[in-house]
């Protein structure tokens, strides 16, 4: 189990989430992002990102300065998350 740190402090929204979304590409299944913001939008970005994806997210930290995600990668890639093709009738 493996903790990649990102930090995205100083970053604005969108960039947070879409820098997020493009770590997580890179995270292997049972390993974990950290992500450090100070973005307060952020709190509704990357959960809802999260979301998407499919993986897990806590925040682990939120003050005045910095906002800390721990994002935990449960799936095998974010590309993945619209694979379902709904069923035809006949």
């Amino acid at each position: 189990m493996t903790t990649t740190k990102l930090d995205l402090t100083g970053l604005k929204c969108p960039l947070p989430a879409l820098k997020t979304r493009k770590a997580l590409k890179s995270v292997t299944p049972g390993d974990f992002l950290e992500v450090h913001c100070s973005d307060p939008l952020s709190v509704i970005d990357i959960p809802n990102l999260i979301r998407e994806t499919g993986d897990k997210v806590e925040i682990t930290e939120r003050n005045d300065v910095r906002i800390v995600f721990l994002i935990e990668k449960v799936n095998g890639s974010i590309d993945k998350s619209n694979d379902a093709s709904p069923r035809v009738g006949s």
